[in-house]
């Protein structure tokens, strides 16, 4: 049981660490939330389209390691070494900041036709999607062994409550995710997370 809630757990930390970036994405659901503006669409595209491709990096890449056990210890250092990597970036944000923050202004989306396109464009033609959740959540999962599904439904977890929170509570976020310094506490969170993360994979490895 303990094992089981710790896998869940760790899937619900790396993927929120993962989700959790000043985007285009985010920027996106967090305007059409102020604006209340087709928000349960635009929230139930980003959670099932995270849902969809979590569940291919984990089926995938337990794939590779079951056809091939020795593949493991390559995926592991490979993705311990992007997280150290992503979790440098995130350091060096909190370091020096950009002055970025989420901002709700700009182009209103128009339709709900329209704001649905947009949001499934942002999603599926962004490439870095498919390496925070297919490869890089993938092979941290493969290192779960059969506790893999458990950890990536963690994962899924937390992209819905993110997006959720993010659309649904976007006018108390709003005001919060439009500081530059708010960011610079999330970017600490998140660098602390993916180091420790990446490290435990390559010393697992």
């Amino acid at each position: 049981m303990t094992s089981t809630f710790t896998a869940a757990a760790a899937g619900f930390g790396t993927g929120l660490s993962l989700i959790v970036a000043i985007g285009a994405q985010n920027a996106f659901v967090l305007r059409q939330g102020v604006r209340r503006d087709a928000v349960l669409a635009v929230v139930g595209i980003c959670a099932l389209s995270d849902a969809a491709l979590i569940t291919l990096g984990v089926g995938g890449v337990g794939a590779v390691v079951v056809a091939w056990p020795g593949a493991l210890t390559v995926i592991g250092w490979i993705g311990g070494a992007f997280l150290l990597c992503y979790g440098a970036l995130a350091a060096r944000r909190v370091f020096r900041p950009d002055g970025g923050a989420l901002r709700t202004d700009g182009e209103a989306a128009g339709s709900r036709r329209r704001a649905v396109l947009t949001c499934l464009a942002m999603t599926w033609l962004n490439p870095h999607v498919y390496l925070d959740t297919v490869f890089l959540l993938g092979s941290v999962a493969a290192d779960h062994g059969p506790l893999r599904w458990t950890f990536g439904l963690g994962a899924v977890l937390a992209s819905l409550c993110w997006f959720a929170a993010l659309g649904f509570g976007a006018r108390m976020l709003g005001r919060f995710l439009a500081k530059p310094s708010a960011w610079r506490v999330l970017d600490g969170l998140v660098a602390a997370t993916m180091i420790v993360l990446g490290a435990v994979l390559i010393a697992g490895s």
